[in-house]
């Protein structure tokens, strides 16, 4: 069956002031199906947001897409003339961005602020275009659809404000949406209302995910498959279930043991210190020489310092680039 989404071999950099290129993705490569959630893993500066704008082509002025293809639906995205991309953002490809108050006009309420987005792309008379507001945000604000439509931005909660984003993501019925860490912010009782609010969409609009986060715990009974970046690179790539449960790199075992416990386990004591991953994530991923994880690895060998390592292939649907699994 052909994917939905296919990325190959994709290559991001920036440029900095003093003219130094800094890679940022190296090598990303995965599949999407219809219909999919892919949950994308990572600590800051992983890659991951990187990765959500180079989708779309929407990377800052220093970004640079060095190499590689993005096939929407067997169209790459890449090489997609600017009228082209234009119809793919939004209408079939939604990106939600990571913080709502930086996204949505402060000026607009917010009926108006999705009705551009209908005008934009469906072309829709002003009545109609509200019209059709009130029912998108009905599905996300069953309760308070009329307040909430009339509303400016900084009127709304931080929760509220997300969901906002969510409407002008599903306005069109893309096919896919790109979520940049929608609940970074929120409360945890805000999170869970927001994963269950995408679980009816998924149902209702035969939507895929690509759910971005550096929380593992996220993941867990909502994503289909894990990919966990690390240094702009694809560490790990599996099912949900087998990569939270038995990780098979170092780094995610590492994210996975920096989690709080679940509510009812607590500590021994209030003091106790949660694990962390110590050291830091390189700054340039280039000439690095060996395994990028190798310096705050717990099982780094020799060889980790010499190659990196390749993507090892552990069953038909679970891959790791980790020397350990090299016999």
């Amino acid at each position: 069956m052909t994917p939905l989404l296919e990325v190959r071999d994709l290559h991001v950099s920036y440029t900095a002031q003093t003219g130094d290129n800094s890679a940022a993705i190296e090598g990303v490569s995965f599949a999407l199906a219809a219909g999919e959630t892919l949950g994308v893993l990572g600590e800051s500066g992983s890659g991951k947001s990187t990765l959500a704008s180079a989708l779309l082509r929407v990377l800052p002025a220093n970004g640079r897409i060095e190499k590689g293809a993005v096939h929407f639906k067997g169209q790459d995205i890449l090489l997609a003339k600017p009228g082209a991309l234009e119809k793919i953002r939004g209408e079939r490809i939604a990106l939600i961005f990571q913080e709502p108050s930086q996204a949505l006009h402060p000026g607009i309420r917010i009926e108006e602020q999705i009705g551009d987005v209908l005008a934009a792309h469906k072309g829709l008379d002003r009545y109609t275009r509200r019209r059709k507001a009130r029912e998108i945000l009905s599905v996300v604000f069953p309760v308070e659809t009329e307040r909430i439509a009339k509303s400016y931005p900084h009127q709304l909660s931080g929760g509220q404000r997300g969901r906002v984003m969510i409407a002008q993501a599903i306005s069109c019925e893309p096919s896919l949406i790109v979520a940049d860490e929608p609940t970074a912010s929120l409360d945890a009782e805000t999170q869970r209302d927001i994963l269950s609010l995408f679980r009816t969409l998924r149902q209702q609009f035969k939507l895929a995910l690509i759910w971005i986060t550096h929380n593992p715990a996220l993941l867990a009974d909502f994503a289909d498959r894990v990919m966990v970046l690390y240094a702009g690179r694809v560490a790990e790539l599996g099912p949900t279930a087998n990569v939270l449960a038995a990780p098979q790199h170092p780094y995610t075992e590492a994210l996975l043991r920096c989690l709080p416990p679940a509510a009812g386990e607590g500590f021994a004591n209030r003091k106790t210190k949660l694990p962390v991953i110590f050291g830091e994530a390189p700054v340039s991923i280039y000439g690095a020489g060996g395994c990028l994880f190798e310096p705050r690895c717990n099982q780094r060998m020799e060889l980790c310092t010499k190659r990196e390592p390749d993507m090892v292939r552990l069953s038909s649907t679970h891959e790791a680039s980790c020397f350990k699994h090299i016999g």
